[in-house]
C-alpha cells in the first residue's frame, strides 16, 4: 500500500523553501533600502523587486531539485543537506544575477541586497528545513506517517536492520514482521512476528498495512522470489534487495551493456576517473597554499625541536599509499632519540616495559604521558603541528589532503581488507580522524578508512577538512 508521507514531506519542503528565500530576500531589501539611507546604485520600487524574485523562485527550487535536496538520501542526512543548500543557494544567486545581466533589468537597488539575500537565503532555508525536521520526527512520535517494513530473510544484515530501525520517532521505519528468524531471533525483544514462510505472512499481512518489503537473502527456490516480488507489484508496495555480499554493492557503481548483455561494474572505490584528476589539482593548490601559509612557523617548530635535543628535525618512515605504494613519510620527531624510528613494540620493549604496548593499543594508539615522547613533542601533538611536514608529502603526491591514514607496512598487512583501503592515497587527515580517532579501536577506525574509499564525494572530502579544522582549533583531540 502507497505511502503518501514522503511525497507531503516533498510537497512541504517545495512550499517552506520558497517562503523561506521570499522572506530572505524581502528582509535583505528592508535592510539596505528602508533601514540603510545611503544612496542606491538603481532605483528599483518594493514590487518590481519581489515580482522578479517570484518569477525566477520556480527555477530556483527546480535548482535545489537537481541537486537532490528532495530527495530521502540527502534531507535525511545533514551533512549532505547543509553543502547542498550552500551550493544551491549561491547557485540561485548566480541564475538571478544573470537573469538582470542578460535581460538588462535592475532587480536589486544595491550590491548589498545580493550579498545580503545570498546570505538570509541559506539561513532561513536551513531553518525552516531544522524545524520541518524536528515536526517530522514528532510526528513519527505520535505513529503519523510511518512506513510498514517487512523484512525477507534470516542473516546478519536481517539482525542489522532490526537495529537499525528500532528508534521508529527517529527512522520514520516501523518493522511489523520478519520471515525466517530461526538464527537471529527478534520476536522476544522486539515485538513482531516473526514467520517461517512468506505464505503464512500473507495472512498476517491482509490485515496490515505494509509499505516497503525488503528481502535480505535469495531463497533456493527461485519461485519463492518471484512471489515475494510479485506480490510488492501486485500491492503497490516498496522492495528493495539487500545483496548477500554487500561489499560489491558500495563504491562506483555503473550499468551498462557488455556484448548485449546488461551488466553492472563495481568499482573498487567511488574515486576513479575525473574525480582523481580534480583531487589532486586540488591537493596542489590547497596543500600548496597551505604549505606556504605554514612556512614560518615549520622553520620555528624546526629550529626548537633541534635546540630541545640536538637530535635531527624530522621523523622520517615508511608508509603505505594507493596500490601499495611505499614512501617516506614527513612530520616532526616528537620521540626521545632512543626511540626515534622504532615501532611502538620495538621502542616500549627497548626501555623494558612491553606491557605498555597492549594499554597503548586498547587506547587508541596512545597514552597519557607518553615515555617515548619529549615534553616539546608532547606539545607538538597535541596541537597536531608535528603532520605540518606532511603537507610537503601531499604537494609531492604521495598522500592527499583527505584519505585513509598513511599506515606502516606491518600494521596493514595484519588487515584482511587492506587492498580496499589501499585503492585511494592516504591522507593528512581522514574520516577516522574526524569520528573520535583517540575513542575508537584500530578495527573501527580501518573500517571506517574503507567506508571512505567505497563512498567518496567531493561533499565528503570538504566535510572532512572543515571538521579537522574546527577539532585542531578547539582542541578536541590529535588528528
Amino acid at each position: 500500500m502507497k505511502n503518501n508521507a514522503s511525497l507531503l514531506y516533498n510537497f512541504a519542503l517545495v512550499i517552506g523553501d520558497a517562503i523561506a528565500i521570499t522572506v530572505a530576500f524581502s528582509v535583505a531589501y528592508i535592510l539596505r533600502v528602508s533601514l540603510n539611507h545611503t544612496p542606491l546604485s538603481a532605483d528599483v520600487q518594493a514590487h518590481t523587486y519581489i515580482f522578479a524574485l517570484i518569477s525566477l523562485l520556480p527555477f530556483w527550487i527546480l535548482i535545489f531539485a537537481l541537486l537532490g535536496l528532495y530527495h530521502s538520501r540527502i534531507y535525511d542526512h545533514r551533512f549532505s543537506e547543509l553543502g547542498r543548500l550552500l551550493v544551491g543557494s549561491f547557485i540561485g544567486i548566480l541564475l538571478v544575477i544573470s537573469y538582470s545581466y542578460i535581460f538588462n533589468i535592475s532587480i536589486f537597488p544595491a550590491r548589498l541586497v545580493t550579498v545580503y539575500g545570498f546570505g538570509l537565503a541559506f539561513i532561513f532555508v536551513l531553518i525552516f528545513r531544522t524545524l520541518a525536521r524536528g515536526m517530522r520526527r514528532q510526528l513519527f512520535s505520535y505513529g503519523i506517517g510511518i512506513n510498514n517494513v517487512l523484512i525477507v530473510g534470516d542473516t546478519a544484515i536481517t539482525h542489522e536492520l532490526v537495529n537499525s530501525l528500532a528508534n521508529t520517532a527517529v527512522t520514520g521505519y516501523k518493522v511489523i514482521g520478519v520471515i525466517g528468524g530461526t538464527k537471529h531471533p527478534h520476536k522476544d525483544q522486539n515485538g513482531f512476528p516473526v514467520f517461517a514462510s512468506f505464505q503464512e505472512a500473507k495472512k498476517y499481512l491482509a490485515k496490515k498495512q505494509l509499505h516497503t518489503i525488503i528481502q535480505t537473502e535469495l531463497f533456493a527456490d527461485s519461485a519463492n522470489n518471484d512471489e515475494i516480488l510479485t506480490y510488492a507489484q501486485e500491492h503497490h508496495v516498496a522492495y528493495r534487495f539487500v545483496p548477500g555480499n554487500s561489499e560489491l554493492f558500495v563504491g562506483n557503481i555503473e550499468v551498462d551493456l557488455f556484448q548485449s548483455v546488461p551488466v553492472i561494474a563495481v568499482h573498487q572505490t567511488a574515486l576513479v576517473g575525473w574525480g582523481r584528476v580534480a583531487k589532486r589539482l586540488t591537493d596542489l593548490a590547497v596543500g600548496g597554499f597551505l604549505l606556504l601559509l605554514a612556512s614560518p612557523f615549520m622553520l620555528l617548530i624546526a629550529a626548537a625541536v633541534k635546540v630541545n635535543d640536538g637530535g635531527p628535525v624530522f621523523f622520517r618512515q615508511t608508509r603505505l599509499t594507493r596500490f601499495n605504494h611505499k614512501f617516506k613519510v614527513f612530520k616532526f620527531r616528537s620521540n626521545k632519540m632512543e626511540y626515534n624510528g622504532l615501532t611502538p613494540e620495538q621502542a616500549f620493549e627497548k626501555m623494558g616495559r612491553p606491557e605498555l604496548i597492549k594499554a597503548y593499543r586498547a587506547n587508541g594508539d596512545q597514552m597519557p604521558d607518553d615515555p617515548r615522547v619529549t615534553t616539546l613533542g608532547s606539545f607538538l601533538r597535541r596541537a597536531s603541528l608535528d603532520e605540518l611536514p606532511q603537507l610537503i608529502n601531499v604537494v609531492r603526491g604521495d598522500i592527499s589532503l583527505v584519505g585513509p591514514r598513511a599506515l606502516i607496512p606491518q600494521e596493514l598487512d595484519m588487515y584482511d581488507k587492506r587492498h580496499t583501503i589501499l585503492s585511494v592515497k592516504s591522507g593528512l587527515t581522514g574520516l577516522a580522524q574526524v569520528s573520535g580517532r583517540r575513542n575508537i579501536s584500530y578495527d573501527e577506525r580501518r573500517k571506517l578508512d574503507i567506508y571512505y574509499a567505497q563512498n567518496w564525494s567531493v561533499l565528503g572530502d570538504l566535510v572532512i577538512f572543515i571538521k579537522t579544522i574546527w577539532i585542531v582549533l578547539f582542541h578536541r583531540g590529535a588528528v
